[in-house]
């Protein structure tokens, strides 16, 4: 059963960081479309669905996956030590992502393309 879990959380992790490497990528395009234009719309369809059937529940399978992992025990110290910064970085992105997909679908974005293309390539680190 080890490996099953693992095998999934890889593949949630994978879905997860595919994700969220696509969506900065997607908001850059959006800047340059037209408010209420037809290709603005299909940005905030192609946004919204990328987070919520995409993003979101990969990110909820890898945590859970990760949780109820039946492998070798750590102590306590050491797992918070090693997965609650990386935790809080995870978490927190795609939140700040999902306050874009909502400033965007109420056209009310006040961010240039250059800060998302810069958030692009911040995103890798």
């Amino acid at each position: 059963m080890y490996e099953w879990i693992k095998a999934l959380h890889v593949v949630a992790v994978i879905a997860w960081m595919a994700g969220m490497l696509y969506l900065p990528r997607l908001f850059v395009y959006h800047c340059d479309a037209e408010v209420g234009s037809k290709q603005s719309e299909t940005f905030k369809v192609m946004e919204r669905r990328l987070l919520k059937a995409i993003i979101n529940p990969a990110m909820i399978v890898t945590w859970l996956a990760d949780c109820i992992s039946p492998g070798p025990a750590i102590g306590l110290r050491r797992l918070v030590a090693r997965k609650a910064p990386a935790g809080a970085v995870a978490v927190g992105r795609p939140r700040v992502f999902s306050r874009c997909v909502k400033d965007f679908d109420a056209d009310r974005n006040l961010r240039s393309q250059k800060f998302y293309r810069i958030i692009n390539e911040v995103r890798r680190f």
